[in-house]
């Protein structure tokens, strides 16, 4: 007997929904190769993936599983990581240079496989061996599963907003000039908005980036800082931003007028085209939280034009001063995450393990980092290699002083540093709290503190020392924002809380570019869980394998990061570069 027809077709509807629901499999390929782009009257050399300066933005949702394919036609060696994926079981994949693989040599390949897990909002992916992330970068944009909303009204259109920096010059060249003398690093000669430095600028041939609108329409902007070593306020002329979510996590809604991003983080903000048909900028300038420290103190524009504009004169917004923390530091201590929302999960508590104080100059815990040369750091840890990594990270400060007591500068003591791959080992499963706390050795800074394979709890932060025994009562333990990048207020501190639930080495730097090859980093070894879901799978076949490393050091010249050896003046020279850049006590603080 024949089935109805309405009954087959509900069948053939069901089964169209479930198929529509399931999760996809999203690949691409990427070709790493040399690129010639026209940029300020210059033609420029810039390593760079299909062509383009951003790269190409990776579209998937949430369960779907993404598959890069990297095809290296450049000089260099490459990894690519994309900042901010959990890599759960997948930390293959995850690209620190010598910290989770070799980089994959010229004329080489890897695929990198990984599923996206309890994640939406904007990410993003870029190299990870020395400053090649200037030019090889792009969005990573996650929407939710199909047939599941976004916890606020849908946008009409959604835009990836990447926020750059533009030399004038090599900058792999660059790079090692300053890590052979000492000298502070070349500031870029401008900022860009997605790969166009704007009108501002002299000599700028590219058009200046212009984004059409239609009024009445409320748009997604996903800001990404894609800049090496420059935080940034973003404003667009006489339009609010209605911030949704931070670093792939969603928040309550935040309403604001400027956006705050430091190197690494992402911000979505809604905007309204609510005002008069017209023309408007949206601009990007530095927030510079160094005293002292040459930056590039200018401006990048890009247009908002309203259909049916006519206007040959856009609006511009008065921006920031470039010294202006207090409003840095409203916007990133004012945002809450979204508390039972989509993927939330309610702050860990106690017990928890941790370390207690700590002295930094080039380094955290005193000990400035230096990736292996050899084999990986996740290599050794999955084959039991030894003395690739030492598991000795200090558990306590040799010297505990006023952290944020200017006249520290001339102690030379709180200054020298020895080169170490040191790293700290923690249970499956274990709570880790940290704080971390700035000083004024030498000067203060903001630095974006990013640590691979986890998404934290924000705590608290403040300005001055942290306060082991009054500070915790300001502890946000209801909805606190939730990132994996951390701007670290200058002259002052943040705790932030996370599960070590990811077996694997996971890097934790600073993402201001050059402080990572100086040392400004260090490393967390995840022990495997008791049971096959929570144990650390096989590499890929085709990961890049260990004698691969071996020509490591023999390929400096091709933009792969100096070590002290190679320098040939150990922590002396550390030393020297850090009475320019200075700055950040980390403390892992046990419960009180």
């Amino acid at each position: 007997m024949s089935r109805p027809p309405l009954l087959l077709l509900a069948c053939a509807l069901a089964l169209l929904s479930s198929s529509m629901a399931a999760a996809d499999i999203v690949e691409h390929t990427f070709e790493v190769k040399n690129l010639t782009v026209r940029r300020l009257c210059n033609e420029q050399v810039v390593t760079a993936v299909n062509g383009s300066v951003p790269g190409p933005t990776i579209r998937a949702r949430e369960g779907d599983t993404l598959v890069v394919k990297v095809i290296n036609n450049s000089p260099y060696n490459i990894t690519i990581h994309c900042h901010g994926f959990f890599q759960l079981l997948s930390g293959w994949a995850d690209g620190p240079n010598m910290v989770t693989q070799c980089p994959i040599q010229p004329g080489r390949s890897y695929t990198y496989r990984f599923k996206i897990i309890d994640q939406e909002g904007t990410l993003w992916w870029h190299a990870h061996v020395s400053v090649l992330r200037a030019s090889v970068h792009g969005a990573l944009v996650i929407r939710p599963r199909s047939g599941t909303k976004y916890p606020f009204t849908k946008p009409y259109r959604e835009v990836p907003v990447i926020l750059g920096e533009w030399w004038k010059a090599d900058v792999v060249d660059l790079e090692k000039q300053a890590l052979a003398t000492g000298a502070a690093p070349n500031v870029s000669d401008a900022y860009t908005i997605n790969g166009r430095p704007g009108d501002l600028y002299n000599c700028t041939q590219s058009p200046t980036y212009r984004l059409n609108v239609i009024q009445g329409k409320t748009y997604l902007l996903r800001i990404i800082n894609a800049a090496l070593n420059t935080q940034l306020f973003f404003k667009v002329a006489n339009h609010s931003l209605r911030v949704v979510d931070i670093d792939a996590a969603y928040t309550d809604p935040y309403n604001t007028d400027v956006v705050v991003t430091g190197p690494g983080q992402t911000v979505d903000a809604l905007l309204t085209t609510d005002q008069a048909v017209g023309s408007y900028y949206m601009a990007a300038s530095p927030y510079a939280s160094a005293v002292g420290v040459v930056f590039n103190d200018t401006t990048t524009r890009g247009l908002l034009v309203y259909n049916g504009s006519t206007s040959t004169s856009p609006i511009m917004s008065q921006m920031p001063a470039a010294n202006d923390t207090p409003t840095a530091h409203t916007f990133f201590s004012s945002i809450t995450g979204l508390a039972g929302g989509p993927h939330w999960v309610p702050v860990p508590t106690q017990p928890w393990i941790g370390i207690f104080g700590a002295r930094l100059a080039a380094s955290m815990n005193n000990h400035s980092f230096q990736p292996p040369t050899t084999l990986s750091m996740l290599q050794a840890f999955f084959f039991n290699v030894s003395r690739i990594y030492a598991p000795d990270f200090p558990d306590n400060p040799p010297v505990v002083f006023d952290y944020t007591n200017d006249t520290n500068s001339l102690n030379t003591s709180l200054i020298f540093t020895p080169k170490s791959t040191s790293v700290t080992v923690l249970k499956y499963n274990a709570t880790v709290e940290m704080v971390l706390q700035n000083t004024a050795l030498i000067g203060i800074e903001n630095h974006p503190i990013h640590i691979h394979g986890f998404n934290f709890r924000v705590l608290a932060q403040g300005f001055g020392n942290y306060d082991p025994f009054n500070d915790p009562s300001k502890f946000n333990l209801v909805n606190p924002q939730v990132r994996n990048t951390i701007g670290v207020p200058a002259g002052g501190w943040a705790v932030i809380r996370f599960i070590a639930n990811n077996p694997g080495v996971w890097l934790m730097h600073c993402h201001m570019d050059l402080h990572l090859p100086w040392g400004l980093a260090s490393a967390f070894v995840v022990q495997n869980g008791p049971t096959s879901s929570s144990r650390l799978p096989p590499p890929p076949a085709d990961f890049p394998q260990d004698h691969w490393c071996g020509g490591f050091q023999q390929n400096i010249e091709k933009g792969l990061p100096l070590s002290a050896e190679n320098i040939g003046k150990g922590s002396l020279l550390v030393a020297e570069i850090w009475k320019v850049y200075s700055g950040l006590i980390l403390a892992w603080v046990l419960g009180y």
